[in-house]
């Protein structure tokens, strides 16, 4: 019997966060995508602490979300950078590195994140 959608991206998150781990020195940069909004984190997996988090509902502009996710990559960059965060490692959380998930870390790398 084949994976749904959904056991597959489970599969690859697993096996991703088996490898990535945020520390205060570089904390993980985790995203999640629902169907309307972005959302994303920078997370201190030792500490358990979530150090910043930004989403697609702070800016009430329309448009899509590719446009939705660059702001939420722009937005959680400046956060990181006003923390004095300069490299995180990049979680893709089982998403495919494709449109929503691209536009946010293009947008993060730009604004100076780097991973």
């Amino acid at each position: 019997m084949s994976l749904s959608k959904l056991e597959m991206r489970g599969k690859r998150k697993r096996r991703i966060r088996k490898k990535i781990s945020g520390t205060p020195e570089c904390p993980r940069l985790s995203i999640y995508k629902s169907l309307k909004y972005v959302y994303a984190q920078i997370v201190d997996d030792i500490s358990g602490k979530t150090l910043a988090f930004a989403h697609s509902m702070e800016n009430k502009k329309g448009g899509s979300n590719k446009q939705a996710a660059s702001q939420v990559g722009a937005l959680i960059a400046q956060k990181a950078k006003s923390l004095n965060i300069q490299k995180v490692a990049f979680d893709r959380n089982g998403y495919l590195y494709h449109g929503v998930v691209q536009s946010l870390a293009e947008a993060a790398r730009k604004e100076g994140l780097k991973f």
